[in-house]
């Protein structure tokens, strides 16, 4: 059974900075480039960032790139999102997923970006 538990979400002002985990589970982890999504209020889910399977390459959304970096630990089976310079547009709930057509999210993680 796939899982995905993410954490470290919370609420932040614009300017500070967040980390965000993500254990997975029920496949085998180095198999998979792994990817986060978001989904802000009222929106649908939208691509974040993408790690591949040893870590080497990564891509990101414009909204984000150069801010958020995207990495992996592959014997902890654990991606994680570091993200800085958050702004209120960055609200909302995180999620991983592996990459590719896959429909099993786990719950995410909730991001708040306010003053």
């Amino acid at each position: 059974q796939v899982q995905f538990v993410e954490s470290g979400g919370g609420l932040v002002q614009p300017g500070e900075s967040l980390t965000l985990s993500c254990v997975a589970s029920g496949f085998v982890f180095s198999s998979y480039a792994m990817t986060w999504y978001r989904q802000g209020p009222g929106m649908e889910r939208e691509f974040v960032a993408e790690v591949s399977l040893g870590g080497g390459v990564t891509n990101y959304a414009e909204s984000v790139r150069g801010r958020f970096t995207i990495s992996r630990d592959n014997p902890k089976n654990t991606v994680y999102l570091q993200m800085s310079n958050l702004k209120s547009e960055d609200t909302g709930v995180y999620y991983c997923q592996r990459a590719g057509p896959f429909e099993d999210w786990g719950l995410g993680t909730q991001v708040t970006v306010a003053s």
